[in-house]
């Protein structure tokens, strides 16, 4: 992924038009690596996102939701501090380093008025954003704090001295020739690309191997026409957005012609941004919080699963019982033919219509009273025992479900979701719950909010807790409910009795895309209204029966998704 200091530019030159002298009305920190500023600029909001995760470090307008945490960390609590209110004057770029100063200005406590300036550093796993006072010297504080014991060319903590990140002592594309540019390259030495990534500040690898690819390898004015050509491109924030859907997704702002893939051309750098990055940094996130979870339910699917084999042999072993209590019967009206001792005895089959004889095998240390007997306990043993186990086997198929349905939720959760998830684990007995001091303060589930193409509210749950909100706190008698066919997947409910036919088949999508069924074509999706949907008492968590229903086959796709959540 190549934010470069290229793209670093053209999100720069997009925030400079739209929302530079904008007001900052809002600021909150999501996580521990993201921070969200509300800016209001002729009359419309902004949500400036700006993210130090090791692997989607980046700074652009975002049209996501963020939660806004109870408790603000304590940076947050210190840009609210000294940015509520403040106006953005300037937004500018170190030459073409991913090194940004956004400068707002404020008023102090008693009304005097100075600058403060946020410092964003995209560098990877060591991204940082900083607030400086007026002086531009001083660090006021930071998302990530860098004592000197690990970073012995500068610290990063409330007080120090700001000093700026070591530099490359590379060379600037936009202020020097093409000649200059080719003088810097080996041609003996080969490698041109990572040459280039070598002599030139801003520019990644894709964007390097664009260059000689346009120079088709050709002598070394071709080279330095190829050059001349992008740093015009730059200077004149000539930009093309596009995401390149390949193997492995990328996207540049500079064209790529290298590339023989499938292209999404955007409008704006941030919007290009914005669709890449949405989502990717809270998935890798709730992997990780979820880790432990996918492990537990995994191992508790197979463990039930080993379970409902076991009790299936059972059944199997059972269909012997009818044999059993045949053979003490003919035995018991046979007793004259045999005497203690005997290994076996042949009696006439009278259960059969052709009267044949059938040999009954006898233990030899029984008497035949006590063999018919013996029958007759195996025969009763494997009836008691098949009702049990058609209610175990009813159970365990019921428990595989419920594991797997929470397996699909997390693949489709969200962070506030996992916690909602592991309270459910509790509350069923999984997890042992933990004593707590503080009484936990309960809240409403905040199941997802569609609006379908002629505007009808389809409201999803995400988890089983919202999906019992959802289905039997929210909607009406006479709402629509959805659910994909004998596959694990969300609650999905349009809030009308008679909705239209499209408004039908996209709350389908999205029950399909929120499903176990979401990379299927065809996915099948019951729906009927809220009056036909019962819980079974004692039921689990998110477990419904239903009639009434009619059948939807439909193909789920993220794109259609991003289109109705647009709405």
């Amino acid at each position: 992924m190549a934010f470069d200091g290229v793209v670093t530019k053209s999100v720069t030159h997009e925030l400079n038009q739209s929302i530079k002298n904008g007001r900052v009305n809002r600021i909150f920190q999501p996580t521990s690596t993201e921070v969200a500023i509300t800016i209001r600029n002729n009359r419309q909001n902004y949500i400036l996102l700006f993210s130090i995760h090791p692997s989607y470090a980046r700074f652009h307008l975002t049209e996501d939701d963020y939660r806004n945490p109870e408790d603000p960390p304590m940076f947050c609590m210190v840009l609210r501090k000294y940015l509520s209110g403040a106006n953005l004057v300037d937004i500018k770029q170190d030459e073409l380093e991913r090194v940004i100063n956004f400068t707002f200005k404020t008023r102090n406590e008693i009304g005097d008025i100075g600058e403060m300036t946020l410092v964003m550093e995209l560098m990877g796993r060591h991204s940082n954003l900083l607030l400086l006072n007026e002086d531009k010297k001083t660090i006021l504080d930071s998302i990530k704090h860098i004592p000197s014991y690990i970073n012995r060319h500068r610290t990063i903590l409330p007080g120090a001295t700001y000093i700026p990140p070591p530099t490359q002592n590379k060379l600037n594309p936009l202020t020097i020739s093409g000649e200059e540019f080719v003088r810097r390259l080996d041609f003996n030495s080969g490698k041109l690309d990572q040459q280039i990534v070598q002599t030139l500040s801003g520019t990644s690898p894709m964007l390097a191997k664009e260059i000689v690819f346009r120079a088709n390898l050709g002598a070394q004015s071709a080279y330095s026409n190829s050059f001349e050509t992008f740093k015009q491109i730059i200077l004149n924030n000539d930009f093309t957005p596009t995401i390149y859907l390949g193997d492995r997704e990328d996207y540049h702002v500079y064209p790529i012609s290298h590339l023989n893939v499938e292209k999404k051309v955007y409008s704006t750098t941030n919007e290009m941004l914005d669709n890449f990055y949405s989502g990717k940094a809270e998935k890798d996130r709730v992997k990780q919080q979820a880790k432990d979870l996918h492990r537990f339910l995994s191992n508790e699917v197979k463990k039930n699963e080993r379970k409902l084999k076991i009790h299936r042999q059972t059944m199997k072993k059972a269909e012997d019982a009818d044999r059993f209590q045949k053979q003490g019967e003919l035995l018991t009206a046979n007793m004259h033919l045999v005497k203690k001792g005997d290994e076996s005895v042949k009696v006439l089959d009278y259960y059969d219509p052709e009267q044949k004889e059938i040999t009954i095998q006898l233990k030899t240390d029984e008497t035949p009273s006590e063999n018919a007997q013996r029958f007759f306990t195996r025969y009763r043993k494997l009836v008691n025992s098949t009702k049990v186990v058609k209610r175990e086997i009813h159970k365990t198929i019921h428990e595989i479900n419920y594991l797997r349905n929470l397996l699909q939720q997390i693949d489709t959760a969200r962070e506030s979701d996992i916690e909602e998830i592991r309270d459910e684990l509790k509350d069923e007995g999984y997890f042992k719950k933990q004593k707590q001091r503080k009484r936990k303060k309960q809240h409403k589930p905040k199941p997802d909010e569609f609006k379908s193409s002629d505007g009808t509210v389809i409201l999803v749950g995400r988890n089983n807790n919202q999906n019992e909100y959802v289905t039997h706190k929210l909607a009406h008698r006479d709402d629509v409910w959805l659910h994909t066919l004998n596959i694990p997947g969300s609650h999905v409910v349009i809030r009308s009795n008679d909705p239209s036919e499209e408004t039908l088949i996209e709350a389908a999508e999205l029950a399909a895309y929120y499903s176990q069924a979401r990379m299927s074509s065809s996915v099948p999706v019951d729906y009927t209204q809220i009056r036909y949907v019962k819980k079974p008492a004692g039921g689990k968590p998110g477990y419904v029966t239903y009639d009434n229903q009619k059948t939807l086959n439909v193909t789920p796709s993220e794109e259609k998704i991003t289109k109705i959540n647009k709405n």
